[in-house]
């Protein structure tokens, strides 16, 4: 068996197999360099069309409020260039983007207070007192009408009693009662709610309770008044019993 001859044989098979796969990555390196470059083109080209719509020398910051804070460019975008977010087609990050819209409201809070507070300094500064500087009655003074007025029994009259004439006596037992006066004369207001009709007749309480101790020996009437049941010469309706009993009692006032 030639031995030598068999081995020259695999040497010249092993050579012709490196040959050709030298030949085949020849071959095969264009097409791989094609493909690359091809590529390349299209990443170059995608990012070109995505940065087509912004401008270089402007703040990519920009941009990014412009999305935020306006919707119709928001739509334009995401019609445009649906596989992309702002942040990367401006060339920034996620972190970019979450950084410009905390600022972003922020500002809109900020600005909120600042409205509230305008608004209330507003309010505050239309606002007009009902009340005048110098108003001609003091609410201390003021006298609630109905504290003057008393009905009858059928509550089919009114009347009101002013004080006409006070007599000069120094009222006994003042630490025990206080500060009274003693009425002498009144004038008697009598209104019929029906008709409307008004009467009308000034009385001197003081003759005519000295009257009826002459004919019936006695008297029920009760001429001192406190003074804080005086209001604008007028006598409270608590008072006007005691003071028109004698009259009512001589019939001079039917009530």
């Amino acid at each position: 068996m030639n031995i030598k001859g068999y081995f020259k044989k695999i040497q010249n098979k092993s050579n012709n197999k490196k040959s050709k796969s030298k030949l085949d990555d020849k071959r095969d390196a264009p097409k791989e360099g094609l493909k690359a470059s091809i590529l390349a083109n299209e990443m170059e080209a995608n990012i070109k069309t995505t940065l087509n719509f912004g401008d270089k020398n402007k703040d990519p910051h920009e941009y990014l409020k412009r999305y935020i804070q306006e919707p119709e460019y928001k739509d334009w975008f995401k019609r445009n260039f649906p596989n992309r977010t702002i942040y990367e087609a401006v060339g920034l990050t996620a972190m970019d983007y979450l950084e410009v819209k905390r600022s972003i409201d922020n500002e809109s809070e900020r600005g909120s207070e600042v409205h509230t507070k305008l608004k209330n300094t507003k309010k505050e500064s239309s606002f007009k007192p009902i009340v005048k500087e110098d108003p001609k009655i003091n609410f201390n003074d003021f006298i609630d009408e109905r504290m003057l007025v008393s009905h009858n029994a059928f509550g089919d009259k009114e009347m009101k009693i002013k004080i006409v004439e006070v007599s000069d006596e120094i009222a006994p037992l003042v630490t025990k009662f206080g500060d009274r006066v003693k009425v002498n004369k009144v004038l008697v207001t009598i209104k019929h709610l029906k008709t409307q009709k008004v009467e009308e007749a000034e009385f001197d309480i003081e003759a005519i309770e000295r009257e009826l101790m002459e004919k019936r020996h006695y008297t029920s009437t009760n001429r001192w008044v406190p003074t804080e049941e005086i209001k604008n010469g007028y006598v409270t309706n608590t008072r006007h019993t005691v003071l028109i009993t004698d009259a009512a009692s001589l019939d001079y006032i039917i009530f």
